[in-house]
């Protein structure tokens, strides 16, 4: 049972990567969608999305090793995991948001 909520879990990771990589899903992203009109004007949509989508499959990874803890026993794959995902999603945040990567 737990297994099927780990595979649901990465299945909305990869499915929110393909959403992005097509370019639609912008609403979805809280710091966009929060943005005032002159804020979106200064983003580069398709570079954003593009940034989201790798990202979305780089935490789908992160949440397949601690999936992998429930198939092989190891509570290690389970910590790594974990620490991966929290590591990938603060530095991911940390590196779209300085050096002007998305803007115009």
């Amino acid at each position: 049972m737990l297994l099927a909520i780990h595979m649901i879990i990465i299945a909305s990771f990869v499915l929110l990567s393909l959403v992005f990589h097509k370019g639609k899903g912008l609403s979805l992203i809280a710091g966009y969608n929060t943005a005032s009109k002159a804020q979106k004007e200064k983003i580069d949509e398709k570079k954003l999305c593009r940034y989201m989508s790798r990202l979305m499959l780089i935490l789908a990874a992160c949440w397949m090793l601690i999936a992998c803890c429930e198939i092989f026993g190891k509570i290690w794959m389970l910590w790594t995991g974990f620490a991966a995902f929290v590591i990938a999603a603060i530095v991911g945040a940390i590196y779209i948001n300085t050096g002007g990567r998305i803007s115009k």
